[in-house]
């Protein structure tokens, strides 16, 4: 199973603001894939479906940006998921809009829902960089 997170801050102000790309990703990835409507857990949404003939689920914290790790560490917990089975997808203002970049560990730079995540779980997790 991996946890696929996409990051961002809840409600309407910032629905399709720059810095929720993750939602975005989440919930085209929701779409594409046929999941179920996202319920509330863990301090956010939660989804659960088939991608690639494995499960996954699709988290969106509902805790704002700067403490994203508190629902990341409580679907984990719950779902004893290792770091290394954790995709976390969020904004990269250093790429052009489109850019995508991925790679694994590494530090937050300057990125506040990274920092909380690695505060909580430390930094060996998937990440996935849109621009």
């Amino acid at each position: 199973m991996r946890l696929i997170v996409g990051l961002g801050n809840p409600g309407p102000r910032y629905a399709r603001n720059r810095h929720n790309i993750g939602f975005m990703a989440a919930e085209a990835l929701a779409r594409h894939y046929g999941f179920p409507a996202f319920r509330d857990r863990f301090k956010g949404e939660l989804s659960e479906g088939v991608i690639a003939g494995a499960r996954r689920l699709l988290l969106r914290p509902q805790t704002f940006m700067n403490d994203s790790g508190d629902s990341v560490l409580a679907a984990m917990s719950f779902y004893k998921i290792a770091p290394e089975e954790i995709v976390v997808i969020h904004d990269e203002l250093d790429l052009r809009p489109g850019k995508v970049r991925v790679k694994r560990g590494g530090g937050s730079a300057g990125h506040n829902g990274l920092r909380s995540i690695d505060a909580m779980i430390g930094p060996d997790y998937w990440r996935v960089r849109i621009g």
